[in-house]
């Protein structure tokens, strides 16, 4: 198949769409289909990983809706070249435009909803869901009703989408996402890691990555932190990420509420060895969301063997909880203690015990090759079961 994937933005600031299209891309060749990108923003991000793949670029886009003129014209130009689209992500343009473009030529089209349809926005942000419902009934519902799928990356990912908006029809197909298994020198990622990072250096490093955003809930990892630190002196808390909307400089004021500020690196946003330096030198990764879909952080340290603790409000909490690879609690100060706690109580034996599980449960759950065929089989059945409807 020759396959399209429309996309707002690649700026890996951005964060899950991005990094799942640099991720996904190189899968999908492995089996000997090809790939395009279409970005309604100017692309100018180095990614080895799909160097080799045209990206076209519609700059320049309007506002946060990304309104692209271009690209309906684009798609209707070029669209018979294509197998079939990958729309990644709703809210925005993207989904929108090409859907219209279906108007005036038909072609199969799915769209990789990332987690925007938990129905946590609703609940926490309800202006925004007032503004979203004024939106839903002539744009987003008939997108995905016309979709010939609508990709999660898990169960709970679809159950949990179909509380949002009581106006709801959808053609739900799970595909499990991934991560390839990274090829690096080990050693000299850690050693890359603590010489950016000193303080560090003998400490059992607790590590967040991910955006800075309440969605991720980093008060509560540090208000968690903060309660358990005074007993578990060895402790260092890493936050690394990029501050997308601003909210670092209130958290670094919570942490002196607190009286941790001497025990929290502010990472900023770690690419390449310094990342993986990251991953593999922490004792756990914790990841507070308050929604996730799926969580490509968590898939990553657990290829690494890096236990992990999450709440139950990240969509793979299941596997995590039933391979061993770690804890998981309430997405509240209290739900992270009680795993943290026990985490911290695990004598070394345990501890190793729980490092093979989160290796083993990449393997089984997490690797993106084995993934892929099975995404790449659902698309095509889909595909066809569309065309013998018509």
């Amino acid at each position: 198949m020759r396959i399209l994937h429309i996309v707002s933005s690649l700026n890996p600031i951005y964060g899950g769409q991005p990094e799942v299209v640099k991720q996904l891309i190189p899968a999908i060749s492995s089996l000997g289909h090809q790939n395009e990108v279409l970005a309604l923003d100017q692309y100018q991000y180095q990614f080895p990983e799909i160097y080799n793949v045209i990206i076209h670029s519609l700059a320049p886009s309007f506002g946060k809706y990304n309104l692209n003129f271009k690209l309906i014209p684009w798609l209707l130009k070029n669209i018979s070249q294509f197998d079939c689209v990958i729309c990644h992500g709703i809210w925005q343009f993207q989904s929108y435009g090409t859907w219209l473009a279906t108007w005036f030529h038909k072609f199969p089209f799915f769209v990789y909803v990332h987690g925007a349809l938990d129905p946590w926005f609703k609940m926490t942000y309800p202006v925004k869901h007032l503004k979203k419902w004024l939106y839903w009934p002539w744009a987003e519902y008939f997108v995905l009703k016309s979709a010939s799928g609508v990709l999660f990356t898990s169960d709970g990912e679809k159950k949990q989408a179909s509380k949002s908006f009581c106006l709801y029809d959808v053609n739900p197909v799970v595909v499990n996402f991934g991560i390839k298994k990274p090829e690096i020198d080990v050693i000299r990622a850690k050693n890359a890691f603590t010489k950016s990072f000193p303080e560090t250096d003998g400490k059992e490093v607790l590590l967040f990555m991910g955006r800075i955003h309440p969605i991720k809930g980093c008060d509560n990892f540090l208000k968690a932190f903060s309660e358990l630190s005074r007993r578990n002196t060895n402790w260092h808390c890493v936050i690394a990420g990029p501050d997308v909307i601003g909210w670092q400089p209130a958290l670094v004021e919570l942490a002196k509420q607190l009286n941790i500020s001497d025990r929290i690196t502010w990472a900023g946003m770690l690419e390449g060895e310094s990342k993986w330096g990251a991953l593999l030198s922490a004792s756990c990764l914790v990841l507070p969301s308050h929604t996730e879909n799926f969580g490509i952080v968590v898939a990553e340290a657990l290829a690494c063997g890096t236990p992990v603790i999450l709440t139950n409000k990240v969509n793979i909490w299941e596997t995590i909880e039933i391979e061993k690879a770690g804890f998981v609690g309430d997405d509240t100060v209290d739900g992270l203690c009680e795993s943290l706690i026990k985490w911290s109580e695990l004598s070394k034996v345990n501890l190793l015990t729980m490092q093979e599980n989160a290796k083993r449960c990449f393997a089984n759950n997490f690797e993106i090759d084995l993934n892929t065929k099975k995404m790449i089989n659902l698309l095509e059945h889909e595909i066809l079961k569309k065309h013998k409807k018509k």
